[in-house]
């Protein structure tokens, strides 16, 4: 099982909507790469739909580098998680996390993501039904609770009872967002409902991981805990999983790197849209949700748009980084952007 083949303590790099998809995960391989990936969350009721199945699988992509990596799911309907979950092995997975943290409200909407945490019944049907239908360790990401902390005392318990191979915590209710400082007070109590629960369950630590560095230190001051889980911090340091502070060239050469991969990626999409007799979409769909209405399959592709927001991971902390940015931002396509970094 490949939670029990990682390091300890192992990072992560979080599953975050239209940042960790293909094109990223090999830039950040390219820097450095973290002990295991997570893909974008894809929804199972999009996988079970014949117009959404398409649209799932290209956010089920995989490279060769991104490999050991799992693959993040959410949704509502138990029946939908276990089709979905039938199939992952076979797309290369080393596992499946079920997604019962997202604090989007739209996913919220719908009943899943955080909302799963307001009906923790359905939520423990979903992970049955996933459980019992692949051969892969089940994981799940959540945070401490809906509007209270103190929620975690009865949510995390279970969760824990259902004995899931890794939990991630995210130390911050729905409500709180990432609007306050992670509450790594609670640390000792949730090890503590681990060890006593389901003591064999890998417990990851999410919120405000900077670095390596910062990784390390939490683990030297709880190092029971497993692993840990960075998000924003990827948008400091692209190199944040090493030690290794980049220079101006070598962040230059990431950015060229993705507006690459993002060339050979609308190209695959395109080949793809000609084989299948879908249509493109070029507007972000941002959860896998089908579209009220459509009578046709859609292939997601990204547009340009944003793709600029990964400019400031790349073009920042050197001397003239703002204004080299600005230039960016006011292009419309690779080919602008390329000629502005060759000049």
């Amino acid at each position: 099982m490949i939670w029990d083949n990682l390091p300890k303590p192992f990072l992560i790099l979080a599953p975050m909507e239209g940042v960790t998809d293909i094109m990223f995960r090999q830039v950040i391989a390219h820097a450095g790469r973290p002990d295991l990936f997570f893909t974008e969350f894809t929804n199972v009721s999009s996988y079970a739909s014949e117009k959404g199945r398409w649209n799932a699988l290209e956010r089920l992509k995989i490279a060769p580098s991104d490999t050991p990596i799992i693959a993040q799911i959410w949704g509502k309907n138990p029946e939908h998680f276990a089709e979905t979950c039938q199939a992952l092995a076979e797309l290369g997975f080393s596992g499946v996390d079920l997604n019962f943290g997202c604090p989007d409200k739209h996913v919220n909407k719908t009943g899943g993501g955080a909302a799963m945490i307001k009906t923790p019944d359905l939520a423990v049907e979903c992970f049955r039904n996933a459980v019992k239908s692949t051969d892969l360790p089940v994981s799940i990401k959540t945070r401490l609770g809906w509007s209270n902390i103190d929620e975690f005392r009865t949510w995390l318990p279970t969760l824990l009872n259902e004995h899931p191979a890794a939990l991630t915590v995210h130390l911050r209710t729905k409500k709180e967002m990432s609007k306050v400082p992670a509450h790594y007070e609670l640390i000792p109590e949730i090890l503590e409902l681990r060890n006593k629960i389901s003591p064999k369950t890998k417990l990851i630590i999410n919120g405000d991981i900077k670095d390596r560095t910062h990784a390390l230190e939490l683990h030297a001051k709880y190092p029971e805990i497993d692993g840990f889980m960075i998000g924003r911090g990827v948008f400091q340091n692209p190199y944040c999983f090493t030690n290794h502070t980049p220079t101006k060239d070598e962040l230059m050469n990431l950015l060229k790197l993705h507006l690459d991969l993002y060339d050979k990626y609308v190209n695959r999409l395109s080949r793809s849209i000609r084989d299948n007799g879908s249509e493109l979409r070029s507007e972000p769909h941002d959860d896998g949700r089908e579209r009220e209405g459509d009578e046709k399959a859609y292939l997601r592709i990204p547009s340009y748009e944003p793709l600029k927001h990964f400019f400031k991971i790349y073009v920042n902390n050197f001397p003239g980084a703002k204004e080299l940015r600005a230039k960016l931002m006011e292009t419309h396509s690779v080919a602008e952007a390329r000629k502005i970094l060759q000049g």
